[in-house]
């Protein structure tokens, strides 16, 4: 039986390869990327929250939770974590999945195969990979399965100066989800202006 589980949408990032500003409010076929994530999460998981800096009034028309970082200078996703496990921990819930604000394709049965994962492998973290057929498993540690039981452990990692993601992961446990590279990375996301026009290719492609 799947646990309760939150979502977390990580949107803290400066964007300095997109010129700054919020990448999730980009125009993608029509509508911004945001909408796109939201769509994608909103039925894998039980409440969702955004993890921003900066104005939360830019957000309004959401109606989601937006929740700062808690530990100061952008220390990066992993900060977005850990607030969004402070967060989970305030509903009761027992896990949240990260996803990134930037990638609008992500697997819709990306929190079914992490919690199955988990439990298969006994590790409490699970973090998706793309299945390269050259390079093996790709991981993408921004799309991870993150239990609340492990979020004092995280703050104090932060403070003593964790920022790497896959560091932190591994030692405590993290099982790898593979999903399939082709037709395209499903983890494909935009941080550069050029990356917007591909996009819009694989939306036309795929008849959204």
């Amino acid at each position: 039986m799947t646990p309760e589980i939150c979502g977390v949408i990580l949107a803290g990032g400066l964007a300095r390869r997109m010129g700054g500003g919020d990448k999730s409010l980009l125009t993608l076929g029509g509508r911004p990327v945001l909408d796109r994530v939201i769509e994608r999460l909103r039925p894998q998981v039980s409440e969702m929250a955004l993890n921003a800096n900066g104005d939360p009034r830019r957000f309004a028309a959401y109606d989601l939770t937006v929740l700062a970082d808690t530990e100061p200078d952008f220390p990066g996703p992993l900060a977005g974590v850990l607030a969004g496990l402070d967060w989970a921990a305030s509903r009761g819930a027992s896990h949240v999945v990260s996803v990134a604000a930037d990638s609008p394709f992500f697997p819709t049965d990306l929190v079914n195969r992490f919690w199955a994962a988990s439990v298969e492998s006994g590790l409490p973290i699970a973090l998706a990979a793309t299945d390269d057929p050259d390079r093996g498993p790709l991981r993408q540690p921004t799309f991870g399965l993150w239990p609340v039981a492990l979020c004092e452990d995280l703050r104090a990692a932060i403070r003593a100066g964790a920022r790497k993601i896959v560091l932190w992961a591994d030692r405590h446990g993290a099982a790898v989800v593979g999903f399939p590279a082709e037709p395209f990375d499903p983890f494909f996301n935009l941080n550069r202006p050029e990356d917007m026009v591909i996009a819009e290719r694989l939306l036309d492609e795929q008849g959204r």
